[in-house]
């Protein structure tokens, strides 16, 4: 406490960084932000952009740029990562933003940030192009905790094919998170085919009785392979929980 004190009383810090720094969060108009979230779970806070006014959103992201060095911005539109990238170059001109429009997110780094980097690997499959979406936002996700992220894209079970022929290269990582809508056969068939834990995430393609996800929602929860799934669309979830297997494999092989 003392160390912030005297880091604020010097200029060195700002009033909203002590005070995330004290309360393991910062308040704001638009919310509280929680600053510790990453020392304290080893994932970043993402701020949810939907249901908030893009205004609303800026200024979390403001707030995390300003007491992580970084803000994680999930199911952002036009509007909000827009009004994240304005808000962002007039605070701090030198971070960088990428914006992935299809995965709906938006990554701010300050120009001093140093991003976590771990010895593990973590394949995010997609069963097609209509899933990419969900994989991207895992993706980014799971390379935000740390993970080197290999995309492996187009492989759904219409052609048993274009799995078998990437396998080998899904093998290699040490976690696996797979996207599929529609009947949701594809987390099941590499569950079967690798030795790292896999992460079905659902997505809400298909039409019809169990469209909308439903369908490949429940065929994850009756694999018959060993797996692990999460909601509907949950990209979030799945990156995460992809980033978290990703941290102890690098604590195992630290040690």
């Amino acid at each position: 406490m003392r160390e912030t004190l005297a880091a604020l009383e010097a200029g060195d810090i700002g009033i909203e960084e002590a005070e995330s720094r004290l309360a393991g969060y910062a308040t704001t108009d638009a919310g509280r932000f929680d600053a510790a979230r990453e020392r304290r779970r080893g994932i970043p806070e993402a701020i949810l952009a939907e249901g908030k006014t893009p205004a609303e959103v800026a200024a979390l992201a403001t707030t995390a740029l300003d007491t992580t060095g970084r803000a994680l911005v999930t199911r952002a539109d036009e509007a909000a990562a827009s009004a994240v990238a304005a808000a962002v170059g007039d605070v701090e001109a030198d971070a960088t933003v990428d914006r992935d429009d299809r995965a709906g997110t938006v990554v701010v780094h300050a120009a001093d940030f140093e991003p976590p980097s771990l010895d593990a690997a973590v394949a995010v499959v997609a069963a097609g192009t209509a899933d990419a979406a969900v994989a991207g936002e895992a993706a980014v996700v799971a390379r935000e905790v740390g993970a080197a992220v290999d995309r492996v894209d187009d492989v759904g079970v219409a052609n048993l094919d274009r799995i078998l022929d990437q396998v080998d290269r899904v093998r290699e990582a040490d976690a696996v998170v797979v996207a599929a809508g529609r009947e949701g056969a594809l987390p099941t068939v590499v569950a079967g085919l690798v030795d790292a834990p896999v992460i079905a995430a659902p997505v809400s393609t298909g039409y019809g009785v169990g469209g909308e996800g439903v369908a490949a929602l429940e065929c994850a929860l009756q694999s018959c392979s060993v797996l692990t799934t999460v909601n509907v669309d949950a990209g979030f979830v799945a990156g995460a929980q992809a980033g978290l297997i990703a941290r102890a494999v690098d604590a195992a092989r630290a040690e």
